[in-house]
């Protein structure tokens, strides 16, 4: 079995071995070393990368306490000068660490325990058993979190058997029952944990709650930490920036001037609506007066969907017709039933579908369908004049 060197050395970042196996698998060669720092996915936490002789690692496989290291060229010598993904690997000691720091915050806070824990490459999340958190609680959990990141309270790490875990005070009790490794936070936490590690909460730099969601019974809470915690910072500062400028304001004032912008939208938009209902009252008189018949086929080359459905209200007030409008804007195609009669719109629009390609559909008095190019909406519009109007006509 290979020296683990992640466990006792997690700061290690280059190292010579020698090579004691190589297997090819599926002209991938699979490397086992005397000495291995790189860490195999395990605990939620990812796996690392690097290189072995200039070879970059492509996957880590953990067999039977073995690390084996997946390479597309095989090494040409024995002894190899194995390198770490040290950026890689500071992001997961940052956060693993955090993670352990936040679990055992909310526990002596709320006494809220983590159910898991996930670090991915754009989100980190832990799941809370609880429904819920206020945002006073996430506040008091941040700033509780950063002071002992400030304490740079030391973590360590050791081994300890089934027999020692009666006199530890874990935060949970491991599944597995020999090798038990166990990272303490002084003072704070006590875990099993597999993982790799930093050495004192303050190389964590810094721990930013960003949100939560419900899932299921749960609370997932998102946070990141260290390197990639400060770019979330720096773009939202960049973002609050950009806004204060096209404001012409300053943070503490710029809630404010968005609240007023939007309140000044709402009775914009509402005159709008209102210059709309004219328009339409007007165009929909213009329809009524040119059909010889229940149906009605327009085509418009700016208005959308949504427009075209406002149109419809007030054709329906005057009088009540069989819709087909053409949104040229959209490559949109409405059909609307204000007749009572037995033309199920949603079948009509299936069956148009089957003649020409697109996507759509809809119910009994209003269906819809949405096509790639002007040239589908032109054929829609000929094959649904070929279906309706001998009808409407007969």
């Amino acid at each position: 079995m290979a020296n683990k060197l992640y466990f006792e050395q997690p700061s290690l970042k280059n190292w010579m071995t020698k090579i004691t196996e190589i297997k090819e698998v599926d002209s991938l060669f699979h490397i086992k070393l005397e000495d291995s720092a790189f860490y195999p996915e395990g605990g939620g936490q990812p796996s690392d990368f690097g290189k072995i002789d200039g070879i970059e690692i492509i996957e880590l496989i953990e067999d039977h306490q073995e690390v084996i290291h997946v390479l597309k060229e095989k090494p040409t010598k024995t002894e190899v000068n194995c390198e770490i993904n040290w950026e890689r690997r500071v992001d997961h000691m940052q956060h693993h660490s955090g993670q352990h720091l936040l679990s055992a915050t909310i526990i002596e806070l709320f006494d809220i325990p983590t159910v898991s824990f996930h670090l991915g490459k754009e989100t980190v999340t832990i799941d809370l058993d609880t429904p819920s958190l206020s945002s006073e609680q996430l506040i008091e959990i941040e700033r509780a979190v950063y002071e002992k990141i400030l304490a740079n309270i030391e973590i360590k790490t050791y081994f300890v058997n089934k027999d020692e875990l009666n006199t530890l005070q874990l935060r949970k009790l491991p599944k597995v029952e020999e090798n038990i490794r166990i990272v303490e936070i002084l003072h704070t936490d006590v875990s099993a944990c597999c993982g790799t590690h930093i050495k004192q909460t303050g190389e964590i730099g810094l721990l930013k709650l960003l949100k939560t969601e419900k899932v299921r019974q749960t609370t997932r809470l998102h946070f990141k930490c260290g390197f990639r915690a400060l770019e979330e910072i720096q773009k939202t500062t960049k973002t609050v920036t950009n806004i204060n400028q096209l404001f012409n304001s300053h943070t503490d004032l710029v809630v404010d001037k968005i609240e007023q912008t939007m309140n000044e939208l709402k009775e914009a938009q509402k005159e709008i609506e209102k210059m709309k209902g004219t328009i339409f009252d007007s165009i929909a008189n213009e329809l009524l007066s040119n059909a010889t018949n229940d149906l009605i086929i327009k085509s418009f080359k700016e208005e959308s969907v949504k427009d075209l459905q406002l149109l419809a209200k007030a054709i329906q007030a005057k009088k009540p017709s069989l819709l087909v409008f053409l949104s040229g804007n959209e490559n949109k195609l409405l059909v609307i039933n204000q007749l009572k009669n037995d033309l199920h719109c949603g079948d009509l629009i299936k069956n148009l579908l089957k003649q020409v390609e697109g996507k759509g559909g809809g119910g009994a008095q209003q269906a819809q369908a949405t096509f790639e190019t002007s040239i589908q909406l032109n054929q829609a519009e000929y094959f649904l004049k070929s279906i309706l109007l001998p009808q409407v006509n007969a």
